[in-house]
């Protein structure tokens, strides 16, 4: 048995000693319990003594880690290496953001200077936009952005405005990703097409999805202002003769290279709408955010290494304990797109049935991801969570300080994310329900008291910003990147391709022309019905 192998059969044996041990009952028997399992990382702290392992059990999951060869793999990432094998690429989002004038390189590649280059740009547009020194064809000021772009295109910027956003913004930013004509139409809804820029985001620049909703807004910009309405498009891809030949003036084109995945992608020229909607020192300031996580992952000891034990504490659930669902609840209100976020990050990376050299993997992999923002969710799938026949770990991540609203009612959030997270691990005992019942028939008694009972012993992580910032942001998404990273290491997967998503694209373009009058294809009956009741 291998040294991997041995490592992965003691962790799930130490998983086992979990699986009905009371996790309150620890605090009582590991007296450095709080010490060991809360850190601080930048901008962020965790505690993760929620969880259902004991000192012990981490012990045997830091020795997984080592045994996986972690340390190595993370030189191999942040030194530009082919850690992307089935299409032989590097994943060098990690250089998106490094200070001015870093050295990194792409497979020996050196890429530091075109990213600067990039982000000067970036900032000398987001800078003459804001100020009004470029302005549309008519001569207006820009006072809106619709960002058009689908997966990774999408998700982050998203994410990012919507967890910073001015509550009355300069720049209104909008953003269209569904194929679905409805998205594009809300997108450009009442906005003055002399006022809005369009920037259109696609590697290849032929994402179908993506091309639809741009010719869409393409139309709608030269039916008001004619063939100058493409001086309001920008676009950020791979491909910049595709980009230009669609009417994107070339010097509004803004590149990124093929070691920058898609959901990986929000620290490069697909964030370019948030730049200029927020402010280049905005987007400079979130970037600065993921360089020091970046720092604290290579740097940490492994025990004190918040990406690493925020995997583990995932691992452990997964593998050990066979969980195959974590949910994610940000008790804020700007952070509610982060589950989103991370379904796409985690599940799209990790979410593999075979190991990097094509061998059935030995163990499961990605858990599916789902959450939204307390304390809406409470009222929502919360019951599940604390008397559901499953047990599901959940994230419950919370800001101390809001700059928004009255304090108040950041204390009334902020008791209600604790307080989750207490009650989901202490519970609540039958016999302090029948206490409570006590005076009532006692059939009665019998009857509601198991219903009132929550086992409890149901884990979770708990990860606390003390401002929203730009910074705090870049921390926190750089945070789960690495997790996802680690994830993949211990499970021996390639989380940076997904080949899972192209089978059904294909199939769409063979279906589409027939929906459309093409030649009939070859189908089951199921599909042949279909395609046959919805042609045009």
């Amino acid at each position: 048995m291998s040294d991997l192998a041995a490592a992965w059969t003691k962790l799930e044996t130490a998983a086992q000693g979990a699986r009905e041990r009371p996790i309150a009952s620890l605090f009582a028997t590991e007296p450095d319990r709080l010490a060991r399992l809360t850190l601080e990382a930048p901008e962020l702290f965790l505690d993760l003594s929620k969880q259902p392992w004991s000192s012990a059990d981490l012990d045997v999951a830091l020795d997984l880690v080592r045994a996986s060869g972690l340390e190595a793999a993370r030189a191999r990432l942040f030194a530009g290496e082919v850690v992307n094998p089935s299409e032989d690429r590097a994943a060098l989002h990690t250089a998106l953001r490094a200070a001015t004038g870093a050295a990194f390189a792409a497979k020996g590649e050196p890429v530091s200077a075109e990213i600067d280059a990039t982000r000067a740009a970036i900032a000398a547009l987001a800078g003459a936009v804001r100020s009004g020194a470029k302005r549309g064809a008519t001569g207006k000021a820009f006072r809106a952005i619709v960002h058009i772009g689908i997966g990774g295109s999408d998700f982050g910027p998203r994410l990012v405005w919507e967890a910073l956003r001015p509550v009355a913004p300069q720049i209104e930013l909008r953003f269209a990703a569904n194929v679905d004509p409805a998205d594009i139409a809300q997108a450009l809804a009442g906005l003055d097409p002399a006022e809005t820029l369009v920037v259109v985001v696609s590697k290849t620049f032929t994402t179908q999805e993506t091309i639809t909703n741009a010719q869409a807004a393409r139309g709608w910009l030269r039916a008001a202002l004619g063939q100058a309405g493409d001086a309001h498009l920008l676009a950020v891809s791979a491909a910049p003769a595709v980009a230009q030949a669609f009417g994107v003036p070339a010097d509004q084109i803004f590149g990124f290279r093929d070691w920058v995945g898609g959901r990986y992608s929000v620290w490069s020229a697909v964030g370019l709408s948030c730049a200029i909607a927020l402010g280049a020192d905005v987007f400079e300031a979130f970037l600065a955010g993921g360089l020091a996580m970046d720092d604290h992952f290579l740097t940490a000891p492994l025990d004190r290494n918040a990406p690493v034990l925020l995997a583990l504490a995932h691992v452990f659930n997964r593998n050990g304990l066979g969980r195959p669902i974590r949910a994610v609840v940000p008790y804020a209100q700007r952070l509610r797109l982060l589950p989103n976020f991370l379904q796409q990050l985690e599940m799209e990376s990790n979410g593999k049935q075979t190991d990097s050299h094509g061998r059935p993997v030995a163990r499961a992999t990605a858990a599916a991801v789902f959450g939204d923002a307390g304390t809406n969710v409470q009222h929502a799938f919360f019951q599940l969570m604390h008397q559901g026949t499953d047990i599901i770990p959940v994230d419950i991540l919370a800001v101390a300080h809001e700059t928004e609203g009255e304090r108040a009612s950041q204390a009334k959030l902020l008791a209600n994310a604790i307080a989750q997270a207490e009650a989901l691990m202490v519970g609540k005992s039958e016999a302090v329900v029948r206490a409570e019942l006590a005076g009532q028939p006692q059939a009665r008694i019998d009857e509601l008291a198991p219903q009132k009972t929550f086992h409890g012993n149901r884990p979770s992580s708990f990860i606390l910003l003390d401002r929203l910032t730009p910074r705090a942001l870049g921390a926190l998404i750089a945070l789960y990147e690495h997790k996802t990273f680690v994830e993949g290491v211990l499970w021996g997967i390639n989380s940076f391709d997904q080949w899972g998503v192209e089978l059904g694209k294909t199939l769409a373009v063979a279906i589409l022309s027939e929906l459309e009058g093409g030649a009939p294809g070859v189908h089951d009956p199921s599909t042949t019905s279909l395609v046959t009741r919805l042609k045009v």
